[in-house]
């Protein structure tokens, strides 16, 4: 029996990855200390794995992103080795595009591949970072991201060129995995977590083919999770030596397992531990199952985690103000470690003393149950998913209310959080600024970015969110039935963290949570300031959420707390509400046949939540979203207005629209606010202009592609007065009246 871990964050206990790149960025180190202090960090990782598991990989550190790295190890863009190159392909001008890492809110960079004239680039192993890792720590396996995976999650090339492109990728990894081999690699780690998506036949002749060759190679273990392998014994021939399995997520990979077994000459690699929820591992269940495996087939069994515990915070042991009862039930990625440990015991040596423990529990959980809220689900019908009128009838009586001209500009929500800012919010959340100042610093705040909307031209505002850290943790520290940590931080991309709440109980909103900040807001101007909401499939996407009743139920409990702050806001005189759902496409599962159930209750939840009166305008934004696949399902949320990611896609979003008749608004976004540069006015005008070519002029917003609280005053504000120029030369060039600047 071995134990095997992956996926250990990279952030640090202190986010020590996220001060020292950022620092770097800032010109506060050099990079001989950036260099030295990453190093430390992974020495720090690797020291973690070696105290809890026997074997791990090597080389998952990266400065900002793996798919990234994986385009630059195979020759796909020039690498000199200058950090400045790296890091203007992941956050410059011409930054890659971002998007989500299959159904979670990680993001990678998206590697485009070129294809002119219809023949593929030439692949090389341009930088060996696997091998470079491996010599400096020779105890742990080199990690790859598989063929399959890289190229699945590239784009650039038409879909019939993929047999072209993955035959040409081969040869490449044939020699990475060579050159592996004879530095003394005895397995390399090669994640495929691609091979759980929908994988048509032809991909599988191709899978065979490609790891035929390569498992002669070298000695892989290759890696799937997220899900269930739909082709895993057509595997089972393949010269491979190990398939690592999700068995959490993977119901499917199980049922295979019992039916078909697996081949006694493999590793059976048994993720049998969560690495996406914090609910802690019933050992002895766990260990029922690794007995069943045993009986299913005389492989070789290694007990793991069930997907990269990235997603995971770093350890529970930080974290001193949780409810008791709670944090005796959850484990974060240190925890996952120890789990793995302790089922080895029990699995050779039997029960003892902490095994028990660990699933002993000595707090009630009762509090975390409010019937009046069960029953509230229970009493739902079907009219209370949908709005009183439909959208035209809605339509009309909204813009004859908000007079806006063509081409309304917005902001998606928050504006710049500064150092300042940042700092007072901490102060006042350990009781050393008194409530008082606290208030007058946001309302000051407020005040300013109405003035700066105002001058710059806008035509529907917004009120910053200056009080808020997190659009999701934000709104879970003021519904009870979530927990917040102290130091529960995760990487969404690059070096933005977030903390992903702890949804443990029913959901309840005991008093308004918004009303105070956004009716000042409105009070200071004439023109309408959103309401600025987060949708209950985003709130339970970005959470860690109770497994104990089916999930629908708890989608439903949060939209039914976001639709009584609806209500309070329309009751306040607020004219447009913006609930926000960048999660609905990232949460909807990695097989299609599952789609359906899903999105049922997914479009049910938004309905639920934005059921307001027909005169107030529901706005909603998504990012980074498969449109094309998924626009029917986003015309059923019956929002008035969605805004949209369109500019590192370079406007591509907008095919999604080419063949759907889309008649409600729509905001493309027209300004990447991942990256630090300006865009022109002739850039933003561009997009708007290709979304005109399928979408009629009076139903296209002008906005960015998303909030930009992580963006500097110095970068906003000029981008903002381009975006309104852009906006008013469009007015203009379409035949509409110009407001006065």
């Amino acid at each position: 029996m071995q134990t095997y871990a992956y996926g250990y964050p990279r952030l640090g206990r202190k986010r020590e990855y996220k001060t020292l790149i950022e620092g770097f960025w800032a010109g506060k180190i050099q990079e001989a200390e950036l260099v030295a202090g990453l190093e430390a960090l992974e020495a720090e990782r690797l020291e973690t794995y070696r105290r809890f598991v026997d074997r791990f990989p090597v080389g998952e550190l990266s400065l900002y992103d793996p798919m990234l790295d994986t385009a630059l190890i195979l020759g796909l863009y020039p690498n000199g080795g200058r950090l400045e190159d790296y890091f203007a392909l992941a956050r410059g001008e011409k930054a890659l595009e971002l998007t989500k890492w299959f159904n979670t809110n990680y993001h990678y960079l998206v590697p485009e591949i070129p294809f002119a004239g219809g023949q593929p680039p030439t692949f090389r192993v341009a930088w060996n970072k696997p091998l470079e890792a491996f010599q400096k720590f020779p105890d742990g396996l080199p990690y790859v991201i598989g063929p399959y995976t890289f190229l699945r999650l590239s784009k650039g090339y038409p879909p019939e060129a993929f047999g072209v492109l993955f035959r040409a990728l081969i040869p490449a990894y044939a020699e990475l995995f060579r050159a592996l081999k004879a530095a003394g690699a005895p397995m390399i780690h090669v994640d495929e977590p691609a091979w759980v998506t929908d994988v048509p036949p032809e991909h599988v002749a191709l899978i065979r083919e490609a790891y035929t060759a390569l498992g002669r190679e070298a000695e892989l273990l290759v890696f799937t999770y997220y899900d269930s392998v739909d082709f895993l014994e057509q595997l089972y021939d393949l010269p491979l030596r190990g398939i690592g399995l999700d068995l959490i997520h993977g119901a499917e990979n199980l049922e295979t397992l019992r039916r078909a077994g697996f081949p006694s000459d493999k590793i059976l690699i048994a993720g049998i531990v969560d690495g996406r929820n914090v609910w802690k591992t019933d050992l002895r269940k766990a260990a029922r199952q690794v007995e069943a495996l045993r009986q299913w087939t005389s492989a070789g069994i290694w007990i793991s985690n069930a997907g990269p515990l990235y997603h995971l915070p770093v350890t529970v042991e930080v974290e001193t103000r949780l409810d008791p009862a709670l944090q005796e039930r959850i484990a974060f990625a240190a925890e996952r470690l120890k789990e793995l440990s302790l089922l080895k015991t029990l699995l050779t040596e039997g029960e003892t003393e902490a095994v028990r423990r660990w699933n002993a529990p000595v707090h009630p959980i009762d509090h975390w149950h409010r019937p009046e809220v069960q029953e509230r689900v229970r009493r739902l019908r079907p009219e209370d998913f949908s709005r009183e009128l439909p959208y035209a009838a809605r339509s009309r009586q909204q813009r004859e209310r908000l007079s806006l001209p063509l081409f309304p500009t917005t902001t998606i929500g928050s504006f710049p959080q500064t150092e300042d800012l940042r700092r007072a919010r901490t102060a006042y959340r350990a009781g050393k600024l008194p409530e008082a100042e606290y208030e007058a610093l946001i309302r000051e705040r407020i005040r300013y970015v109405i003035q700066i909307q105002e001058e710059l031209g806008l035509d529907v505002l917004v009120h910053g969110e200056f009080e808020r850290s997190d659009m999701v943790e934000f709104f879970a520290e003021l519904l009870e039935g979530f927990a917040i940590t102290q130091h529960g931080w995760i990487l969404s991309y690059g070096t933005r963290v977030y903390r992903p709440p702890i949804l443990y109980g029913d959901v309840h909103r005991p008093r308004p949570m918004t009303l105070k900040e956004i009716t000042y807001a409105q009070s200071l101007t004439a023109k309408p300031v959103k309401g600025m909401l987060t949708g209950p499939v985003t709130m339970l996407a970005w959470s860690y959420i109770r497994e104990d009743i089916p999930v629908h139920e708890v989608a439903f409990q949060l939209a039914l707390a976001i639709q009584d702050e609806v209500r309070d806001l329309e009751a306040a005189g607020i004219r447009v509400i913006q609930i926000d759902e960048p999660a609905f496409r990232e949460r909807a599962p990695l097989k299609r046949r599952r789609w359906p159930e899903y999105f049922d209750w997914a479009v049910k939840a938004f309905r639920l939540a934005s059921r307001a009166r027909p005169e107030t305008q529901i706005h909603t934004h998504m990012c980074y979203s498969e449109f094309n696949e998924i626009i029917e399902y986003i015309d059923a949320l019956d929002a008035d207005v969605i805004s949209i990611e369109a500019t590192r896609s370079r406007g591509e979003v907008i095919h999604a629209f080419e063949h759907h008749r889309y008649e409600r608004q729509i905001g493309p976004g027209v300004y990447d606010v991942h990256s630090p540069a300006v865009p022109t006015p002739e850039s933003m005008e561009a997009i708007i202009e290709r979304a005109i070519r399928v979408i009629p002029p009076e139903n296209i917003w002008v906005n960015p592609d998303c909030g930009l609280k992580t963006r500097r005053w110095e970068e906003v504000i000029p981008s903002l007065r381009n975006m309104v120029s852009a906006a008013r030369r469009l007015r203009e060039r379409h035949g509409a009246a110009v407001p006065t600047p």
